[in-house]
């Protein structure tokens, strides 16, 4: 007998923030799935229901206030044991007084607490998308001048970019270790966050995260590297190529992850993209924050937000 498909759910919920910043959260109440978590306030589409007019209801019937549905953030695929979710998230304005109206406790967050919480694993995608950088600059190898690779990287950290993995394959070690510590210093000038590709010794030798390899993550001591690394005050990040990939980059410990090649690239030609099902079918497998690599470019931020990404992660598409 073939097996029923698994359940399909449509939920739609509002980042809604007071004058001060903050942003709400709704902890779920006994008798729910994942009772005591806190999430984003909303609920479920109803068939034939726009998100938006649901969005409304939801926010109406459970908070007692009226909203304006802004700009979409994230649109979350996530696979739980019985269901398959979609978590469609939009910025809210609102008008009244946020009441807990089904008996649910309400809490405004300063968004830099926010990871602080406890929440169901198709809410976590959403804080990293309020919290962390949309962007996240691979560098290419330098050729013969230096100071024309530095200029590089100072031009992409004034474009706005907040998240660089140095990386620089086939290049001597002491002259990498120099350019590396040069390059971190100019993103912390910029207030960005700067990890090290695949060199856990040089990350804490420079005071910087880790970026992981693949291969790397499935290491047996993996998660004790992890956990020595971010010990240290630096983020990991972790490069994935399949579910098992995901799963051990979440099981490990890393902060974020990047997936792909969604579409071919010229670093790697040979490599056939895995296209946006693809990457949105693996991302529901998770709860990290992960990036979509593979020909992409800034202005794919939101069709890749569309499809549970972080953002996107680029050589070229971030490079001069």
């Amino acid at each position: 007998m073939k097996p029923a498909a698994m359940k399909q759910v449509h939920v739609v919920a509002g980042v809604i923030r007071d004058a001060r910043g903050r942003i709400l959260l709704a902890r779920r109440t006994e008798g729910r799935d994942l009772a005591g978590l806190w999430e984003f306030p909303g609920g479920k589409v109803e068939p034939g229901e726009a998100p938006e007019a649901a969005l409304v209801r939801e926010l109406r019937e459970e908070l007692g206030i009226g909203a304006s549905v802004g700009e979409a953030l994230i649109r979350v695929p996530q696979q739980y044991p019985d269901k398959r979710l979609v978590l469609d998230v939009r910025h809210v304005q609102f008008t009244g007084t946020p009441r807990g109206l089904d008996g649910q406790a309400l809490v405004w967050a300063p968004p830099h607490k926010l990871a602080s919480y406890p929440m169901p694993p198709a809410d976590r995608p959403v804080v990293g998308a309020l919290l962390q950088p949309d962007r996240y600059l691979v560098t290419p190898a330098p050729e013969a001048d230096d100071e024309a690779w530095l200029a590089s990287l100072a031009r992409a950290l004034e474009r706005g970019v907040r998240r660089v993995q140095l990386r620089a394959p086939g290049i001597e070690a002491t002259r990498w270790e120099a350019l590396a510590t040069q390059a971190a210093a100019l993103c912390r000038v910029a207030d960005a966050e700067v990890l090290v590709n695949a060199d856990a010794a040089l990350a804490r030798h420079i005071g910087i995260g880790s970026h992981l390899r693949s291969a790397q993550l499935h290491e047996a001591d993996a998660a004790a590297s992890v956990a020595s690394l971010k010990a240290g005050g630096g983020s990991v990040g972790a490069s994935c190529h399949d579910v098992r990939d995901m799963l051990r980059a979440q099981e490990t410990g890393c902060d974020f992850a990047v997936l792909g090649p969604v579409s071919p690239t010229a670093t790697h030609p040979e490599a056939a993209g895995i296209g946006w099902g693809a990457f949105a079918s693996m991302r529901e497998r998770v709860s990290l924050p992960i990036y979509a690599i593979g020909g992409l470019g800034s202005d794919d931020i939101g069709i890749a937000r569309a499809h549970g990404a972080q953002g996107i992660a680029a050589i070229r598409g971030l490079w001069d």
